[in-house]
């Protein structure tokens, strides 16, 4: 079982995504930052969402895009140059008792850089490291990450991103396939806004993942939305109203 209380509630990008003011804040705090973890954990998530790359000396750095803000590509930088916070310095500040959903952002250069250069390998000893001290998930798109992972952590639970047009139905037995312990979806491809719904209602798709020893993972319920997918049984959400989401759900 990855999470202790369910559905829990994951800060996405730390407090959102985008610029955002914290409840009672004053100033405002960017995502994929660590003082939106801090201002995630404030406002009552256990859990946060990072996400991970690599820079061109072998640096890991929070950011979701593959770009900059400048627009050039963070593989080909060096991080100093990317202006990106690193993620030792995240999970430094970040007190052990917030658990940490680490999406990794593998490049294409990681099918053929050297194995010792590739995203997952980079990532492997923080990994070891913090399993130690908190509660950890890691999820991600690629399954040739996941697969190198589940081999090299096997007490560290991992998931299978998914995204849009590819529903959960098809996530579900994947997921499984690769021995993996979660399936983490977006809402438009596992739930109320995906055209095919009628024909795998949500409940039953989160109902074969559990039998399938799978926890499901929604990303950017809305907290109208919330209560929904509270009631047909996913295990987690990761949503950008951290404030609003918990009022809906507990």
């Amino acid at each position: 079982m990855i999470f202790e209380r369910t559905p829990a509630v994951i800060g996405h990008r730390g407090l959102g995504s985008g610029t955002l003011t914290p409840p009672g804040g004053t100033s405002s705090v960017v995502e994929n930052t660590l003082p939106s973890m801090l201002a995630a954990a404030e406002a009552g998530a256990s859990w946060v969402e990072i996400d991970v790359t690599r820079t061109a000396d072998d640096r890991l750095v929070l950011r979701h895009d593959p770009t900059t803000p400048d627009g050039d590509h963070v593989v080909e930088l060096p991080a100093e140059a990317t202006g990106l916070p690193l993620l030792e310095e995240i999970f430094e500040g970040l007190p052990a008792e917030v658990a940490v959903d680490v999406d990794v952002k593998t490049v294409l250069e990681d099918a053929t850089d050297d194995p010792s250069r590739r995203t997952g390998a980079l990532l492997l000893p923080v990994l070891r490291r913090e399993a130690r001290r908190r509660r950890l998930l890691v999820t991600s798109f690629d399954p040739s990450l996941l697969v190198f992972l589940r081999e090299e952590l096997p007490g560290v639970p991992l998931g299978l991103l998914t995204w849009l047009r590819f529903p959960l139905w098809h996530a579900v037995p994947a997921a499984a396939g690769l021995g993996l312990q979660a399936v983490a979806p977006h809402t438009g491809s596992c739930g109320f806004e995906h055209p095919d719904t009628r024909l795998r209602p949500l409940e039953r798709c989160v109902e074969q993942a559990h039998k399938a020893g799978l926890d499901v993972v929604v990303w950017c319920p809305s907290a109208e939305r919330a209560p929904d997918y509270k009631a047909a049984g996913v295990d987690a959400m990761v949503v950008n109203d951290v404030p609003g989401v918990l009022a809906a759900v507990r």
